[in-house]
């Protein structure tokens, strides 16, 4: 009876299959101690050396067992190959053996993978588990280092279809049994000789798939500037190899995450610049930089993202194949296994690691017929978009990377924005599938389509996150609509965006429309609860007064359209809704027209109340507009013009927010849902906004008004000095977070159009510690009830 190994991945197999593994072995045929044999190995593979402890068995012993034990031949094979494999050896019989071993673990691995890599109890893979049980995974990595080892003076070779078998059955070693990928992970110097291995076409897959496994697992990231003569390397990579390159690169270039929410906040992200400054630059910020300086790559991975692309992406026929094809193509360097079959371009034995060719039986769940009998066609356009969700997750990391201002300005050079509106059309974006195919990895609560998940996820941050920045955002639009936005600018006797002025005509979008237009047309057609919306919220920001023509173009493209009915509806994804809420706030910030626009709408007390529920549902999200809806009231009361005096007496939102009770409320509340422990990214613009009520307050000298409706409203809560004490202490953190020399405050100055300087003196204002003071909170504060100075480490 084999041994019954735990599946791979499980969390609880390892003890569960030592059990098995123990029942099932039983005694040695009467020799001395018996169960420490099995432990010997075990120990052995835990620690290194089981190789060292599986060649003290002879071969009649082995036979004998394997007689009992069904263990294929494995360990007799293994016993052979390390004798062929030693220094002087011409591995002309260990190659051999090799292809006697590869069939008994292909089989498990093809196994795993048509189970969908579903971990039941049940399934178990013993070839793959006595293999590495008796040391095999350990000699395979000796077989493979030893090239690197020199005898006098001159270094070892081994051929590229004998590293190609080895590579594979380590793969499909790591495919089916728990514990041999981090084993893998832990030895350092393998990993990065197994860069050296991409230099070959021949071994380049199975080496990058090998890679990438590894990479997932392993718990310190590689530095690449480890790799010997990486920049040759790279340089020397055919487009397709870039390609998947990218893929492994995607885990060498992005910060590792803890998975600990706790570490996000902005408390701990301070505490970790601090540290990160003493400690020098992070692995990935070095892997980043060794990436930019191989000359000519960011252009290389710019003209891999934006070329042309078959028309024939969009037909039905397509589609089909694609479903049919996708559960065998969760992996990239799979297509391109498949894809040199297909092509004919390499021996049958190159076509995958662990899948069938196309032409199997249908018996192993390959697609039907019909996509097998046109495969060519169907994975070439696949493949190219695979690969350019590859290429752009990379440039995207790069762009948000320490070398940013670097990037920004080669991807503008080499004009990958207009690149990519081209392709916009004919890739990607495409109608929902109507098929029922749930994705792997996905819920049926998904509203990704197979095309869908090739086409958007890389894209949509991309396309979002990064024209959107400041710096490039003009980029997005084509001549066309750069005049748009000039004319836009006279009429409304506003001086024209330095910016837009500046702009490099040559690198702008052609075309009819830009990208800008091209995404909003789109989005205007998602579904309301479509994970897709939350890109409204990366529009970018009217975030000054010379801006607001920016926010005449969007509406003038229908951007209100789509917003509004979801805004005063029961929408119930945060992240949709909140970037509802800062499109909208953004849109109507000092825009009389959006205003009026907006009251249009929201014509009757039952869709004002309607909305007014969204907003206090989760100030959180909804916090960005409350503030652009009490700084347009403020700059609206102190202009003398008959469309606003027009807006101000008809509009519902506005008359709302001028109620003082009002603003208390939202002022209250924005106070009391967050704390410094809890402060982040996505709630510290809550502490912001409740500094505009109060900065806006001190301008009409009613600070101590506001600060003495805060203290009624805690003594109303039965908790007095909770609140104050609690705002103290978030403007002591606001103190050493903003005023921070790294810091940049300028986004704060940008969207409220109060200088920095305003923000600043508020806040010494309110933290005044004379008691006597009316705008200082100590004043409100009673003595029995202070608690104004905890220390923010840590614990």
């Amino acid at each position: 009876m084999a041994a019954a190994p735990a599946v791979a991945g499980s969390g609880a197999g390892r003890g569960r299959r030592s059990a098995a593994t123990v029942a099932a072995w039983g005694g040695w045929g009467g020799r001395p101690r018996p169960g420490n044999i099995l432990l010997q190995l075990r120990q052995g593979q835990l620690t290194g050396r089981g190789l060292v402890r599986a060649v003290q068995f002879t071969e009649t012993f082995l036979t004998e067992r394997d007689k009992q034990s069904k263990w294929s031949g494995i360990p007799q094979l293994l016993l052979k190959l390390h004798a062929t494999s030693h220094l002087h050896s011409d591995f002309v019989e260990c190659q051999n053996i090799l292809k006697e071993i590869s069939p008994l673990l292909s089989m498990e691995a093809m196994a795993f993978v048509t189970e969908e890599r579903k971990l039941t109890q049940e399934t178990t893979y013993p070839n793959t588990y006595i293999f590495d049980l008796f040391g095999g995974v350990d000699l395979l990595v000796e077989i493979l280092m030893r090239p690197t080892i020199s005898i006098r003076g001159q270094k070892l070779k081994i051929s590229d279809e004998m590293s190609k078998d080895c590579l594979s059955i380590l793969y499909n070693t790591c495919v089916c049994t728990e514990g041999v990928t981090k084993r893998l992970a832990e030895k350092n110097d393998f990993v990065i000789f197994l860069f050296t291995l991409m230099t070959s076409k021949k071994t380049f897959l199975q080496t990058a798939t090998l890679i990438e496994d590894i990479l997932g697992v392993k718990k310190e990231m590689i530095r690449l500037d480890e790799v010997p003569n990486l920049s040759s390397l790279v340089s020397n990579f055919d487009q397709q190899q870039l390609a998947n390159f990218c893929r492994i690169l995607a885990v060498t270039i992005s910060e590792m995450d803890t998975g600990n929410d706790d570490k996000h906040t902005l408390l701990a992200k301070n505490a970790q610049q601090k540290k990160s400054l003493s400690l020098g630059p992070s692995a990935a910020e070095i892997n980043q930089a060794a990436l930019l300086s191989i000359p000519g790559f960011v252009e290389r991975l710019c003209k891999l993202a934006t070329r042309k692309v078959s028309e024939s992406t969009g037909t039905a026929s397509f589609l089909q194949e694609l479903e049919e094809w996708y559960t065998w193509l969760d992996n990239a360097l799979v297509l391109d296994a498949l894809m040199r079959v297909a092509n004919e371009e390499s021996e049958h034995n190159q076509a995958s690691i662990v899948f069938p060719p196309p032409g199997a039986s249908e018996e192993n769940g390959l697609p039907h017929t019909s996509a097998r009998t046109q495969l060519p066609q169907s994975m070439k356009i696949m493949h190219e978009i695979m690969y350019k969700l590859e290429v752009l997750y990379v440039l995207c990391v790069l762009l948000m990377g320490r070398q940013r201002n670097q990037v920004h300005r080669m991807i503008a050079e080499f004009k990958l924005i207009p690149g990519l509106n081209n392709l916009f059309d004919k890739l990607i974006w495409r109608k929902h599938s109507a098929s029922s195919l749930v994705l792997h990895g996905h819920n049926q609560n998904c509203d990704c389509s197979p095309v869908m998940l090739t086409q958007q996820p890389q894209f949509l941050p991309f396309t979002t996150s990064i024209p959107f920045c400041f710096r490039n955002k003009y980029l997005l639009l084509n001549n066309q609509e750069l005049n748009e936005l000039s004319a836009i600018s006279l009429k409304a006797n506003i001086p024209e965006v330095e910016a837009v002025l500046n702009t490099d005509r040559s690198l702008v979008c052609d075309g009819k429309r830009g990208l800008l237009t091209r995404l909003l047309q789109v989005m205007k057609k998602e579904p309301a609860e479509s994970s897709f919306r939350w890109v409204w919220g990366q529009v970018p920001a009217n975030s000054s007064p010379e801006s607001i023509p920016e926010a005449q173009f969007l509406l003038g493209r229908g951007s209100l359209t789509p917003i509004l009915p979801c805004v005063d509806s029961e929408c119930k994804s945060r992240d949709v809704l909140q970037s509802y809420f800062d499109l909208l706030g953004e849109l109507m910030k000092f825009n009389v027209d959006a205003f009026k626009r907006f009251n249009k709408y929201i014509n009757t007390d039952a869709k004002f109340q309607v909305f007014l529920k969204q907003i206090n549902s989760s100030l959180v999200d909804s916090n960005m507009l409350v503030r652009c809806v009490t700084l347009s009231l403020d700059r609206f009361e102190n202009q003398v013009d008959m469309k606003v005096a027009e807006v101000l007496s008809e509009c519902r939102l506005l008359a709302y927010i001028a109620q003082v009770p009002t603003q208390m409320s939202f002022l209250f509340r924005l106070i009391n849902i967050i704390h410094v422990q809890t402060l982040t990214q996505e709630n510290v613009s809550c502490l912001n906004t409740s500094l505009v009520i109060l900065m806006l307050a001190r301008r009409k000298e009613r600070l101590p008004l506001y600060l003495r409706l805060l203290q009624r409203m805690e003594h109303s809560k039965k908790y007095p000095g909770f609140l104050l004490n609690n705002f103290h202490n978030l403007l002591r953190f606001w103190q050493q977070h903003y005023l921070h020399k790294d810091k940049d405050s300028t986004c704060l100055e940008n969207s409220s159009c109060i200088s920095f300087s305003y923000w600043k003196e508020t806040v010494s204002i309110l933290l005044n510690p004379d008691r006597q003071s009316p705008s200082a909170l100590v004043s409100y504060i009673e003595e029995p009830y202070m608690d104004i100075d905890r220390d923010f480490t840590e614990e």
